[in-house]
């Protein structure tokens, strides 16, 4: 069945325009309301999002969905969405729900939903929510008696800080480093400057004055140049860049040099592989993440387990295998030791644990690996179906076979955005820059691209 509302990462598009109209998020919490409610207790949802000024449009729209289904609503306000899986299962809701379009610009906004386990949803249960967003839902709601309340709750900050905290030895203190840390004017904008000055270091937060359109603007963990700059500046240890809705971290060592969330997973695996905590003799990660990760996995005797691309089918492989590490090459690490989904701060809490004990530059510590020479490009299409065109699937069997066996091509649909990825990946970067470039000019010249 077609998914007409949900893609790899919740429900996501341009604010007020479908599927991310107030309508349709009313309607989505009637029927999350409805599917989650077991037994005769009172039924509650934890509801967060991130500073997007189409935010509160969507936050009532929700609440008023919420209350018809008889969930009381605790509205907790600007928070990263792993502050919300963790308060899903701390507040002990039935349903979690953050607002947000993650990395997105402003004018996006998106709705993430979490089971009363802190997990986001499997596609079976989307796939119900679906269905019964096209049909009638208000047959079903609760009577007058029965609505629910909504109320906004006081000290969420301080139990994630605390929580972020805990994942660090009680006796490690962050005291002598300095860290420039990018909070992307998003949902980390409060929590992670104060989590770090209370462990002890010496803070410069950047980019923490939100005004509902600054989100992403030319700041955070897709653009961190501003970061490496600021970290120049202030000679500082270590930069730590978070996306709008802070469950995914990029790192910036003292020259500038951006770390990624591959080089940051290799750090973490071994550390713990070494101290004998790595579950599953790897980790788990996306066909995105780099050819030179997994041979460096191999050569300390680990193994690279891949998904498909989306933190969700990461989290299922590692509870379904026995890992406690996985993520992404853009900056969500999973350490399921701790969270349930990506979370930028506690994985790079993570990260200032190894360098702490190494007492080493970051630079030293966090080049794990010479990554393998990879492109990524995206090509815009407003209609169609591109990938199915004989012309772009003759280019792409050409450029497997000019890849062979030593390279790699991934090719597809953004899950977020009218995109098509194509990433290419091999010892040769020429050959890497010409399969991607002659494939990426075959989709545009189909004429669905935009």
């Amino acid at each position: 069945m077609t998914r007409r509302y949900f893609g790899t990462d919740g429900i996501r598009g341009r604010a007020n325009r479908l599927p991310m109209t107030a309508e349709v998020a009313m309607r989505v919490g009637m029927a999350v309301g409805m599917s989650f409610q077991r037994g005769s207790h009172r039924h509650r949802v934890v509801l967060g999002k991130d500073t997007r000024l189409s935010g509160y449009m969507i936050e009532n729209a929700m609440v008023a969905g919420f209350c018809a289904a008889g969930m009381d609503v605790f509205l907790l306000g600007p928070i990263p969405t792993p502050a919300v899986a963790m308060l899903v299962r701390s507040l002990r809701a039935d349903i979690g729900v953050m607002i947000s379009a993650s990395h997105n610009p402003y004018y996006d906004n998106g709705i993430k939903l979490f089971g009363p386990d802190g997990y986001k949803l499997s596609d079976e249960i989307e796939m119900r929510i679906e269905q019964m967003l096209d049909r009638d839902v208000d047959i079903a709601l609760a009577d007058a008696d029965a609505l629910g309340r909504a109320k906004r709750i006081d000290g969420v900050h301080d139990r994630y800080i605390e929580f972020a905290k805990r994942t660090l030895p009680r006796s490690m203190s962050l005291a002598g480093l300095r860290i420039v840390v990018d909070c992307a004017n998003g949902a980390g904008y409060k929590v992670a400057p104060a989590a770090l000055w209370e462990l002890g270091a010496e803070v410069i937060a950047i980019n923490v004055e939100p005004n509902g359109m600054n989100i992403n603007e030319d700041c955070g963990s897709t653009h961190p140049l501003g970061l490496a700059k600021k970290v120049h500046e202030v000679r500082a240890d270590i930069g730590i860049a978070l996306d709008g809705d802070a469950d995914r971290v990029v790192i910036v060592d003292e020259t500038g040099t951006v770390v990624d969330g591959d080089q940051m997973m290799a750090l973490i695996a071994e550390s713990w592989h070494r101290n004998g905590r790595l579950a599953g003799g790897g980790v788990v990660a996306t066909v995105m993440s780099n050819l030179g990760f997994e041979r460096y996995l191999g050569d300390i005797g680990l193994s690279l387990h891949r998904t498909k691309v989306g933190d969700r089918y990461v989290v299922e492989h590692m509870r379904a295998h026995g890992f406690n590490v996985g993520g992404e090459q853009s900056g969500h690490v999973v350490l399921s030791d701790f969270s349930t989904t990506g979370d930028g701060l506690v994985s790079a809490l993570q990260v200032l644990a190894c360098i702490k004990r190494e007492d080493r530059p970051v630079s030293e510590i966090c080049r794990k690996f010479e990554p393998v020479p990879q492109i990524l490009k995206n090509v815009r299409f407003s209609g169609g179906a591109p990938l199915e065109d004989k012309h772009v699937k003759s280019a792409i069997e050409d450029a497997r076979a000019r890849l062979g066996n030593s390279g790699r091509l991934v090719i597809r649909p953004s899950g977020t955005e009218p995109l098509i990825r194509v990433m290419a990946e091999a010892d040769d970067k020429v050959l890497v820059e010409q399969v991607v470039d002659d494939i990426v000019g075959v989709i545009a010249d189909t004429r669905h691209a935009a």
